[in-house]
Parts: C-alpha cells; structure tokens; sequence
C-alpha cells in the first residue's frame, strides 16, 4: 500500500502484462494508477491524485475524502448487549469500548503477519 496526500493506493502485479495495477481505496470515484516498477508506480499514484484533485477543482466537485471515521455496524442484539455491558463495565462508551477493541485486534494481526515472516 502507498500514500499520497491522505489518499491510499493498493496495487497487484499482473505476471501476464509485466506490470503493476493499483486503484485509490477508501473513496466512492475511481482512480487508478500502473507501472512497470514501484518507482514508477509511486509517481502514477501521485499522478493520478494530483489529476483527480485537480479535476474536481475545474467541475466545482468535492473531491471524495478517504475514510471519513465513520461506519454504521449491523449486529445482533445479542452482541450489541454483550458489547454495551462490556463497555458499562469499564465505563466507557460503546464507541470507545469498539475502538479499542479493533485497535488491540489490529495489533494482534500485525504481531501474527511479523511472526511468520
């Protein structure tokens, strides 16, 4: 994954073509990007933001913001009171409670990905 300017490219290398395919993640229009090296890569991502940025700019468009920090989460009720409990429990909101418990997760996952390299 690569950054430019809070926006995030993931990309996948193509065996067939030689080549690097990415795509902008986190917004709802499409911006995509290619290369024959990272390098290359790199600077079709800035690229390609820099285009779309400057594109909304000339249509009066508000570019689409990676990631605003806010999702709606279905769940059961049956999780919904266990989570709700947890969270009274420690005294902490049920926002805070789920962001923690992510954050651990995600910790966790990067611990397990370093381990088995």
């Amino acid at each position: 994954m690569m950054q430019h300017k809070g926006y995030k490219g993931c990309f996948e290398y193509d065996d067939d073509s030689d080549i690097f395919h990415g795509q902008v993640i986190g917004i709802k229009d499409i911006v995509t990007f290619q290369g024959r090296s990272i390098d290359e890569l790199k600077l079709a991502l800035h690229d390609s933001v820099d285009d779309y940025l400057e594109m909304c700019e000339q249509e009066k468009k508000s570019p689409d913001k990676p990631f605003s920090g806010k999702f709606s989460l279905r769940l059961t009720p049956e999780l919904h009171s266990n989570i709700a409990e947890s969270a009274a429990l420690t005294k902490t909101s049920i926002n805070s409670w789920v962001v923690e418990a992510v954050e651990n997760f995600l910790k966790q996952e990067k611990i397990n990905k370093h381990s088995a390299i």
